[in-house]
């Protein structure tokens, strides 16, 4: 019997889901999925520049799973930008966690009171 997945926290969805290239239209392009795990790690890591371990600890998982996902994250965005591919960020096991602590956190850096 395989282990039970374990859900992953994330502090709210992104604003926007889809990017691509300019001029090329979306049926000419391949499409990657960034899991919202993935897109999670991502701003803590690059955007809120926390530690591996404090971010896993924000997320709910180990740090040796942080150092997974956040690899696998940036091997999809490195993908994307070098050949010209569309990115949906969408789907994974998450529980969305809109605390205070946490939407207070993205208030201070996005300026956004939502």
């Amino acid at each position: 019997m395989p282990r039970p997945k374990c859900y992953r926290n994330i502090c709210g969805m992104p604003d926007k889901n889809y990017f691509k290239p300019r001029g090329i239209p979306i049926v000419d392009l391949e499409e990657i999925v960034l899991n919202l795990d993935e897109f999670e790690a991502i701003r803590l890591a690059d955007y809120e520049q926390l530690y591996q371990e404090e971010a896993a600890a924000k997320m709910n998982i180990s740090r040796q799973t942080f150092g997974r996902i956040i690899e696998a994250a940036h091997k999809k965005i490195a993908d994307v930008l070098l050949n010209g591919k569309a990115l949906k960020i969408e789907g994974g096991e998450v529980n969305l966690n809109e605390t205070k602590a946490c939407c207070k956190a993205k208030r201070r850096k996005t300026g956004k009171n939502n």
